[in-house]
């Protein structure tokens, strides 16, 4: 199980473009999903004409499902220069993945709770670590894609675009800057400050505390 909160209006305008689609997703029944603030923050960007369109639809993390929703709203995502997603972190990364494109930005932060979480056919994850950091990485989570879980670019064992811990595994940060590329917006890495990760929001840093 899991909670998603919205983030900050200001976080959430200043992401946006001119014109965004939006995505909302209620899926998972377990999730504690914040529906009425969603609802009042999407009409005020409505009322300021900066929404082309809404699609509210169960499981944006089954990329199949998503892409039969998404055939009636062609228009309204092709006219958008930003698509923004109201869901988990799986749903995010579903929704990027699918517009490799286009700018996508998580309006969530996504934390965990004890218990069952809907299943999803993609290998994305999320770690529900409460401080979503996928507006940075062109929506790739350098939580789970990267081995080491580092937030502020590849380590030095990365060799031929292959992660030194699990040579199977694609280094997640050479993945985030062809992303980022794609979209021209590599210079989010190069101007970015050093991010400091926030571990309290971490479900397993609560339990240590509570168990001392």
């Amino acid at each position: 199980m899991l909670i998603t909160e919205l983030k900050s209006k200001e976080s959430i305008d200043a992401l946006l473009g001119a014109k965004a689609f939006i995505i909302n997703c209620f899926g998972c029944k377990e999730v504690s999903f914040p529906e009425e603030e969603a609802k009042a923050l999407q009409k005020e960007l409505c009322d300021a004409g900066k929404v082309t369109g809404i699609l509210t639809m169960d499981y944006i993390c089954n990329p199949d499902n998503l892409k039969l929703q998404l055939e009636n709203f062609k228009a309204e995502a092709d006219e958008a220069d930003t698509v923004l997603v109201f869901s988990c972190g799986v749903g995010v990364q579903t929704v990027a993945d699918f517009f490799s494109g286009k700018k996508v930005f998580a309006a969530c932060d996504t934390y965990r709770l004890p218990g069952f979480q809907g299943v999803t056919p993609q290998e994305f994850d999320c770690d529900q670590c409460g401080m979503c950091f996928l507006n940075g990485t062109g929506g790739i989570c350098p939580i789970t894609a990267c081995s080491k879980s580092l937030v502020n670019g590849q380590c030095g064992g990365a060799k031929n675009g292959k992660c030194e811990v699990d040579p199977e595994m694609d280094c997640g940060w050479e993945r985030i800057q062809k992303r980022l590329e794609k979209l021209g917006k590599i210079d989010i890495l190069k101007n970015a400050p050093v991010q400091i990760r926030d571990y309290s929001t971490d479900d397993a840093t609560k339990e240590c505390k509570e168990s001392e």
